[in-house]
């Protein structure tokens, strides 16, 4: 019984495989991350937060340091000072710890400065190469174009479309 339904199934299969195949489709595919290390953008993106965190990072360090130093002074003179001085170094330290870890939490934390202008600049950029993408699919007539970057294992170089995508993308960038 089940084998008189596979065969069937292959028989509607193919039957119905010329309707499929004469409406084909136009396919190509584009190399993202050859599109992310050319595009000049993308450069000076990543440029602009590196430079950036470079400056958060030196601003953790002073602090960081001036903290170290706060620590060492009390360290240096906790026995020979009284208990009340003790408890204000000691408050003051606390709270030396819990602005450096705010300061840390505001900067680079997930919720942070340098999070956020990044997902803002990566928005920004990836909406110029989606653009892109849609100019060049609809000017030359494709149906789909998907990213080679991530799945694809073969394509044949005349559906490589990153040329043209980076062609689209300095294109506008003059304007």
């Amino acid at each position: 019984m089940k084998l008189k339904q596979i065969k069937i199934a292959l028989l509607a299969v193919f039957v119905m495989m010329p309707m499929f195949l004469s409406g084909q489709n136009k396919i190509g595919y584009i190399a993202s991350e050859r599109v992310r290390a050319e595009f000049e953008e993308f450069k000076e993106a990543e440029s602009q937060l590196q430079l950036e965190y470079r400056k958060v990072q030196e601003e953790y360090q002073v602090m960081l340091t001036e903290l170290d130093e706060l620590k060492q002074a009390y360290e240096t003179q906790r026995l020979m000072s009284s208990p009340d001085w003790r408890k204000e170094k000691e408050t003051e330290i606390s709270t030396k710890e819990q602005t450096l870890q705010q300061y840390q939490a505001q900067k680079v934390g997930p919720e942070g400065e340098l999070y956020r202008k990044q997902s803002q600049m990566e928005y920004e950029l990836l909406s110029k190469v989606k653009t892109a993408v849609d100019n060049v699919a609809i000017s030359k007539g494709y149906d789909f174009i998907f990213d080679g970057s991530v799945s694809l294992l073969y394509g044949k170089p005349t559906h490589d479309l990153t040329d043209d995508v980076l062609f689209e993308l300095r294109k506008t960038k003059g304007n």
